[in-house]
């Protein structure tokens, strides 16, 4: 599993399930791409559903261990200006119940074999700088944060309008199309080609 939703999701995680005629056992492992509330959120109630291990980059344990929630920098003029607007309520009515990692990842990331999936754990910094994407051999990625394509955040694939880094998300973003990458899962938003990135990237 790629993520953990928000706060307070593992009713919504359990029917979810339940229409897909998944399992909760079926589940051995959840890969956290990056350590913000809306990705890691409902690691606890999934936790207990599922009995799962939880994996983070050691990069962005600290903030899932310790509740710290956080919004990287604006790397575009409607980036910087929601966090102007909407950061002083941020706190206030968002929380991320903390959590310990049982698996913490390092830049050379995590072969998925073992659990029955054909793909890998890879670092992609630059969002935050413990995110990790998880690529399939079939050339798809799920890429949590790394890109975008959702109002209100972006009408367009693109990449992401927050980040602490945003020329080592370009980095990372090399290091995905040269593992031969072709679709890409944002956590926001549609699938799309990769190659819908090509001008941002240069």
């Amino acid at each position: 599993m790629v993520d953990a939703g928000g706060p307070d999701r593992g009713g919504a995680f359990a029917k979810r399930l339940a229409r897909l005629g998944v399992a909760p056992l079926d589940i051995t492992l959840v890969v956290i791409t990056h350590g913000h509330f809306d990705h890691a959120g409902s690691v606890n109630e999934i936790r207990a559903a599922t009995g799962a291990r939880v994996a983070i980059h050691r990069a962005d344990a600290a903030l899932v261990e310790e509740g710290r929630l956080t919004v990287p920098p604006g790397t575009t003029r409607w980036g910087r200006w929601s966090l102007r607007m909407l950061g002083p309520l941020f706190g206030r009515f968002v929380k991320l119940p903390p959590f310990h990692p049982d698996v913490f990842l390092d830049d050379d990331g995590m072969d998925l074999s073992g659990h029955g999936i054909a793909g890998r754990v890879v670092f992609t910094p630059g969002h935050t700088m413990g995110s990790v994407s998880v690529v399939l051999d079939s050339g798809e990625a799920f890429v949590g944060d790394l890109a975008m394509n959702k109002l209100p955040l972006t009408a367009r694939p693109s990449l992401p309008i927050y980040a602490d880094d945003i020329d080592a998300v370009k980095r990372s973003w090399t290091k995905l199309r040269d593992m031969g990458v072709r679709t890409v899962y944002p956590a926001h938003g549609k699938p799309f080609p990769i190659a819908a990135l090509d001008r941002q990237l240069g």
